[in-house]
């Protein structure tokens, strides 16, 4: 059994084109033994946003504070504190914080080889 605080989880800046103001934790990894999944942690600074991108494989997010739209083929949807998300397989998505003030913060899972 594996017991992390986020707050010792390593945070660094999410350097891909088309990022701006995103940081990644990965809490629980494969370096953690995980057999399937891991979770990554995003935090996106007010005005910031994640690339719009796709990949072959699925999200599953848990917003766990701040507010903003998660953007789609089909246009943008509001997302906020408690809520979840499931962005299917080669779907075109960014995460943007439309908050002035209050960070974007959400739970990422995937299969650990696209940790």
């Amino acid at each position: 059994m594996i017991i992390k605080k986020i707050d010792d989880v390593p945070k660094f800046k999410l350097e891909m084109e088309g990022a701006r103001d995103v940081f990644k934790q990965i809490p629980i990894s494969s370096k953690d033994g995980t057999p399937e999944y891991s979770l990554r942690v995003f935090t996106v600074k007010p005005g910031g946003n994640t690339p719009l991108h796709k990949h072959p494989y699925e999200h599953l997010n848990y917003i766990i504070s701040g507010e903003g739209v998660l953007v789609g083929e089909g246009g943008e949807k509001q997302i906020a504190e408690g809520d979840f998300a499931l962005v299917m397989p080669n779907e075109m998505h960014s995460y943007k914080n439309t908050s002035s003030e209050k960070d974007l913060v959400l739970i990422c899972a995937v299969k650990k080889e696209f940790e």
